[in-house]
């Protein structure tokens, strides 16, 4: 693939796509007005909604690739690489394209919650599939806002551009809660594997040699984005993906107390704690009580 090119501004994608800049800071395009695309990869440095209709080559975040299906909705963060592989043919896209700088909604209402819409980190692989009522009501979305840009701007542009962005968005949420109830059956197998995961690692050395797993080390062991494992811990289990974790860390803790060869110390460090005191809080915020107090419990007493 190519170089990785670098768009921190909407009038350099707009440029690429050989579309005019009506506003410096949004934009709207619509993929089956602009000419064939091939192979690329792009670091963003603004917000990205991409609704394609029709597979178009392989996208790709960094490495990982995907192909498109109908009615599919992609969002691409700032920080982001993303691109297109399509094996050297001349392929013409259609749908559209919602981009927008960060800066355009700083001091809002939705630059203030931008970051509760986790699915703007998830993978390519991790996309959301829509129905075609879903789609209609994305399109209806993206065309008002196009519209509101092509019109001479005011003093209510910007607030009805935002406006309008937000409840897309919204929607967006709307569309992935039912995508994880639909993907029921998937997502069974995630935290099928997450639990094998979390038994392997407290079984073998790696809690005593790489330290504590944390969400990040469990999201890219499973191939899945921290966001989009969180979202899916938390709506398949009603717990937090940390939560999940540290509940089987305590219970692999109890099972170790009662082997009174090795000490408090000796266990939190197989555990992966660095500092016993760090995992004494721990356990007591879990249990109730301390490691000690619960390695002397009678059978009577242990109800935790």
């Amino acid at each position: 693939m190519k170089q990785v090119e670098r768009y921190d501004t909407v009038k350099q994608y707009n440029d690429s796509m050989g579309v005019d800049t009506l506003h410096p800071l949004v934009s709207v395009v619509n993929f089956n007005e602009i000419p064939t695309v091939q192979n690329f990869r792009r670091f963003m440095g603004i917000y990205a909604v991409f609704l394609k209709n029709i597979k178009c080559g392989d996208m790709r975040y960094g490495c990982q690739p995907y192909d498109y299906e109908d009615g599919t909705l992609v969002f691409v963060s700032p920080g982001q690489i993303y691109g297109i592989d399509s094996k050297g043919i001349a392929i013409k896209p259609s749908g559209y394209g919602l981009v927008f700088h960060p800066d355009f909604i700083k001091g809002t209402n939705l630059g203030k919650n931008i970051k509760n819409y986790t699915f703007l980190s998830y993978e390519v692989n991790e996309a959301l599939h829509l129905s075609k009522k879903e789609r209609k009501t994305i399109v209806d979305y993206i065309e008002k806002i196009a519209e509101e840009i092509a019109q001479n701007l005011d003093k209510h542009s910007k607030t009805l551009i935002v406006s309008n962005i937000e409840l897309l968005l919204n929607y967006c949420q709307r569309f992935y809660d039912r995508q994880f109830i639909t993907r029921s059956n998937v997502n069974g197998d995630i935290l099928v594997r997450f639990e094998k995961l979390l038994n392997d690692y407290f079984k073998s050395d790696k809690a005593f040699v790489l330290g504590l797993p944390s969400v990040a080390y469990c999201a890219d062991e499973l191939h899945l984005s921290p966001n989009y494992f969180g979202d899916l811990i938390k709506k398949e289990t009603g717990s937090t993906a940390l939560d999940y974790i540290q509940s089987k860390l305590i219970d692999e803790a109890k099972e170790r107390i009662f082997d009174r060869s090795k000490s408090i110390n000796e266990i939190a460090s197989e555990l992966g704690f660095k500092y016993q005191q760090h995992f004494t809080r721990l356990f007591k915020q879990k249990t109730g009580v301390t490691p000690n107090r619960y390695r002397n419990l009678d059978d009577n007493e242990i109800k935790i």
